[in-house]
């Protein structure tokens, strides 16, 4: 498999350079620094690198950092990035259940409609069987069909996507986590321009 991404063994390393550890965060969530929202692109960077691999594939998330940038949060960044994924893993899950919820309530509607709609058709064939009639009963039957197409499009094509993120959320909750110290000169001469700048 040929990627961009390093490897130790048979793990790939999702890289994220930072000056900071602020930067990895949403500075204006008023949060403790373990709850804290995070910066969009770096959750975007980090959700559209784990889905490049299958989700099978071993992956670790690695910071680097500059070592005067060693503080009291430093060693609590793995922590608080698997918290934001695991809130959002849950938000994901309940979006799911919702979904197949409504999904439910959709199909028992667009059943009793349908039902509803086939009872009319056949009561307008007893009338007669003219134009009017003809129209009356083609309509009745796809206006009945109609009414399950929402039902049918939540269990064929809206959960699924819902649930693939989720598994991806939660991936990357589990993922091994590792902050690395770098000096300046080194953390430019490793890393180069294979990882993902965070900076603004």
């Amino acid at each position: 498999m040929e990627t961009r991404y390093q490897r130790e063994g048979e793990t790939y390393l999702i890289e994220i350079k930072l000056n900071d550890v602020r930067q990895m965060f949403n500075s204006l969530d008023p949060a403790p620094f373990i709850d804290k929202d995070l910066d969009e692109d770096a959750q975007a960077y980090i959700v559209d690198s784990v889905r490049e691999f299958h989700l099978k594939t071993p992956l670790k998330l690695v910071f680097y950092l500059p070592a005067p940038a060693a503080g009291g949060n430093l060693h609590s960044l793995p922590e608080a990035v698997r918290n934001y994924f695991g809130y959002r893993a849950k938000l994901a899950r309940n979006e799911v259940i919702y979904t197949l919820r409504q999904g439910r309530g959709s199909l028992l509607i667009g059943l009793a409609f349908l039902f509803l709609c086939i009872s009319l058709r056949k009561l307008v064939a007893l009338i007669g069987h003219g134009t009017v009639e003809q129209i009356l009963e083609e309509g009745l039957l796809i206006s009945g069909w109609v009414a399950m197409w929402r039902p049918m499009q939540i269990f064929l094509y809206d959960w699924w996507p819902i649930h693939m993120r989720r598994r991806v959320l939660e991936k990357i909750q589990r993922m091994p986590m590792e902050v690395r110290l770098f000096s300046n000169a080194q953390r430019d001469a490793c890393l180069g321009d294979q990882l993902h700048e965070t900076a603004k």
